[in-house]
């Protein structure tokens, strides 16, 4: 039998799998029958959208209960008699019926307009995450899986390689450890998550600022100034980014723009750098544990680098092919600041603002009247006629469906050739109190092969917080804006159109590098004219007059423009953040000491500042992976230059790319997903070359 269809087999088979879906669809049958008498139902989609407080406990109490049940299942399995139907399926077909489950409970924190709900929601969220993190370590369950990864049964690829996941994810969890080791771990995750808090806290404790003079500020726009409190006839300033950055960019006194660089690079202070510094070494140890040579490698290890010497030799490589470009950047900056304030040494402080300056000479572009052409309304219609156009789908809006909110649209999916349906999307857009603050995608189901045959379609819900119409007249966008909303709508589309067999391997369920390349390919059209023309019309004289060529194009060079300095100081922090996860007692300050003027071409590091101290993303959420995001643009840039750039709107190569590469999700490694698309291995040289292009 082929393998493919021997998957599809036992994936569909009606042993252990089918008994944990009749529990499950029967258990939670009675809160859908009342959402079904009131509202349309969406094939394929059985996820809940709209729950009482109430129904988040029950369903939330249900889920634990039925994992607990579907475990002590597969734990009593003989060892002896372990096959893919008592062991795998049950556990994959618990994945693809619960995840709906847990969706409908954690996504009223983000979008309900009750504040009951939300905290009913949070508390679910933390309860379910506690539950799953027990089940991971599980040693009875473990030993049964890899029982049967050892028997080594023929369950084709994708199921091959979701076994190896779900072994990999148990001995990630400590489960191969001792009771004393497991115990030793736990207390290191207690001990590395309140610091990692501490940390945090003291950046948003600190409340440090300073008094200036309106001589020190010259050069800062009036409406800047109106908003700062005085005290003693000066302006306070507080040092916060949302006030730094303005005055870095902004104000022409080299003495005031390095005194308060040097004040903002002071906070966290030694205090963070202490915590920091034994956040390493606590991690360093957690690694140790579980028999990796260092943390570094244990957080790299299921991405696409696998090795910390891959990120290492990859950075190293960004940093060196970047020298050339960066440094005539770095000749024109100084020579302006030659020209402005004579011939002072050129310092961290001065980045910002020359290369400000050097974008009014180069760049002709009012981005006030940008915005201008950016209606709300037409940004969306004109962002899905694109996606329809490029990866041949049809959108279909539904009404009278189940929301939470009556601003809230939803659309099917469909494939423009087949007819086939592929997925939902809910479009909740618009500012509220109470709503997740930030653009982001949550997905609420995962498209899968069911136990049964049948498959369970893709479903996601993308939020912001675009402003509301105003007397009638469509909310205007800022360029970011409609540039951030295309980046997450790109997330949706490319959840919906995952065809993976498996629940785990759905679209958006990906290794972390992975996750963000098709969306940072996808960026590219908003920087050319034909699909911001698409996007586009000027709202307050004739709608139907899109944004220039011209303008476009300015847009384009704005973004490049010194993109050479811009990513050397990126590549500093992944460097510090991948150095100090790599090897042991490193002393972080004379390490950046060390690096920094070798990395940013002689510029010094700015006395008396560590940026150790106040750098989140090293402490906690991307520690050992900041080097994440400059990987993912630069396969983007390759896809985008190789597949993309000559014929911007070919459907031919856009549904390649959805059926290449967006539609296995995570079923195959994602390198070689790539790889295997490219015909070669990514390269370096297409976003060098590209985004350098124009960079001076």
């Amino acid at each position: 039998m082929e393998p493919k269809r021997r998957e599809r087999r036992v994936i569909a088979i009606a042993g252990a799998a089918a008994l944990v879906a009749v529990g499950l669809n029967i258990a939670f049958s009675a809160v859908a029958a009342h959402r079904r008498r009131k509202r349309r139902e969406l094939p394929g989609f059985t996820a809940q959208v709209n729950l009482s407080a109430a129904e988040i406990k029950r369903i939330a109490d249900r889920i634990i209960s039925k994992s607990k049940e579907t475990y002590d299942s597969v734990a009593a399995v003989p060892l002896d008699k372990v096959s893919f139907a008592n062991v795998i399926a049950p556990l994959a077909e618990l994945d693809v019926l619960q995840f709906p489950l847990v969706q409908a409970c954690v996504l009223p924190r983000m979008v309900s307009p009750s504040e009951d709900v939300r905290k009913a929601s949070a508390e679910a969220e933390k309860l379910l995450d506690s539950h799953f993190v027990l089940c991971r370590q599980r040693e009875d369950v473990y030993r049964v899986i890899k029982a049967f990864a050892v028997k080594g049964e023929r369950i084709g690829p994708e199921a091959t390689r979701f076994l190896h996941s779900l072994v990999k994810e148990f001995e990630r969890n400590g489960v191969k450890l001792s009771q004393s080791k497991r115990k030793e771990m736990e207390k290191l995750k207690s001990h590395m998550d309140a610091l990692n808090l501490k940390y945090l806290q003291n950046l948003n404790d600190f409340t440090k600022f300073l008094l200036l003079g309106e001589d020190e500020l010259a050069g800062m726009p009036f409406d800047f100034l109106k908003d700062l409190e005085k005290a003693d006839g000066k302006f306070k300033v507080p040092l916060t980014s949302y006030h730094v950055t303005p005055i870095l960019e902004h104000c022409k006194v080299g003495s005031t723009r390095k005194q308060i660089a040097v004040a903002y690079g002071q906070k966290g202070g030694k205090d963070n750098l202490a915590i920091l510094e034994n956040l390493v070494q606590l991690r360093h140890k957690f690694a140790g544990l579980l028999g990796y040579t260092n943390y570094a490698d244990f957080a790299i290890e299921p991405r696409m680098p696998r090795t910390s010497r891959k990120v290492l030799e990859f950075l190293e490589e960004m940093s060196e092919q970047l020298s050339d470009v960066a440094n005539r950047e770095l000749s024109i900056l100084k020579d302006l600041k030659i020209k402005e304030e004579g011939n002072a040494q050129f310092g961290m402080e001065d980045l910002l603002y020359y290369i400000k300056r050097a974008e009014e000479f180069k760049v002709d572009l009012d981005i006030g009247e940008i915005k201008q052409y950016f209606p709300v309304s037409l940004v969306i219609s004109g962002m899905l006629k694109m996606f329809q156009d490029l990866f041949a789908l049809r959108f279909d809006e539904i009404k009278d469906v189940d929301v939470w909110h009556d601003t809230v649209r939803v659309f099917s999916v469909w494939d423009a050739s087949s007819s086939d349906l592929l997925g939902y999307f809910f479009l909740d857009i618009f500012a509220r109190e109470g709503k997740y603050t930030h653009t982001c995608v949550v997905t609420l189901q995962n498209g899968c092969l069911c136990f049964n045959g049948t498959r369970k379609v893709p479903a996601a819900v993308i939020l912001s917080q675009c402003p509301k119409e105003l007397d009638g007249n469509s909310a205007l966008l800022r360029f970011p804006e409609v540039v951030r909303l295309f980046h997450e709508f790109s997330h949706v589309v490319h959840h919906v159109s995952n065809r993976a067999t498996f629940s785990r391997f759905s679209g958006l369920r990906l290794e972390g590098d992975f996750t963000e390349i098709p969306s940072l390919l996808l960026e590219n059209w908003c920087y050319e004219s034909i699909s911001l023309k698409m996007m586009s019309g000027f709202h307050q004289v004739d709608i139907t007059k899109s944004i220039t060529s011209e303008a476009c194009q300015s847009l384009k060079r704005r973004r490049d423009l010194f993109t050479g300095l811009k990513m050397k100081q990126e590549i500093l922090l992944c460097l510090v953040d991948q150095i100090i996860h790599s090897s042991e007692d490193v002393d972080i300050d004379d390490l950046i000491k060390d690096l920094h003027p070798k990395v940013m071409l002689g510029i010094p590091l700015l006395e008396g500042t560590s940026p150790a101290s106040c750098f989140p993303r090293i402490a906690f959420g991307y520690d050992a992976v900041c080097y994440s995001y400059i990987w993912s643009e630069v396969f983007a840039a390759d896809l985008f230059v190789s597949k993309f750039k000559d014929d911007l709107l070919n459907q031919h190569a856009g549904l390649r790319f959805r059926n290449k590469v967006l539609a296995p999700g995570s079923s195959k490694d994602p390198l070689e997903i790539i790889t295997d698309y490219l015909g070669r291995e990514p390269s370096l040289q297409p976003f060098i070359q590209s985004r350098t292009r124009n960079s001076l």
